[in-house]
């Protein structure tokens, strides 16, 4: 009799162990999205910052950059040496401000539309200043933190 109350127990035991281990937690979407807001303040700061492992440490090691009239960027590699050539300009600047963000219901996944403004000197040190509409595909990490997986920004105006 007892044996049969133990594997009862066992049973029922087991049961709400797989019942409460297969409800998913509700992702707060609007505390990520203003997470992811500011993973993109951060990185438009370490940007400025010229320190390029802090600027491509915000992109996924597969990354993709896509910007209208260039080739597209695939992987760390290509990005990084975007990134080199355009530091190695010494009035050339980039900045952004995330306008929005929306995150995934299951929390992984999220995207912003920023507006994005890149300042660089001609040959003769007349300033260009470009302005981009831009949209950010991102991913949450393992560890918690927001990557950049797609980079896509279209011309705005040219001043």
């Amino acid at each position: 009799m007892k044996a049969i109350t133990f594997f009862k127990s066992l049973f029922i035991l087991t049961l709400l162990l797989i019942t409460f281990s297969c409800q998913e937690k509700k992702v707060d979407t609007k505390e990520e999205s203003e997470k992811l807001m500011q993973a993109s303040r951060d990185w438009s700061a370490a940007a400025n910052s010229r320190d390029i492992e802090k600027i491509l440490s915000y992109w996924t090691d597969d990354a993709i950059l896509i910007s209208a009239g260039e080739p597209e960027l695939k992987g760390k590699k290509a990005i990084r040496e975007m990134v080199e050539a355009s530091l190695k300009n010494p009035g050339f600047s980039i900045s952004w401000e995330p306008i929005s963000a929306e995150v995934s219901e299951s929390g992984d996944m999220g995207y912003i539309i920023e507006k994005s403004k890149i300042i660089e000197k001609d040959s003769t040190g007349k300033e260009k200043i470009m302005t981009f509409q831009v949209v950010n595909i991102w991913k949450k990490q393992k560890d918690g933190s927001w990557k950049n997986a797609v980079d896509i920004m279209s011309p705005d105006s040219l001043k």
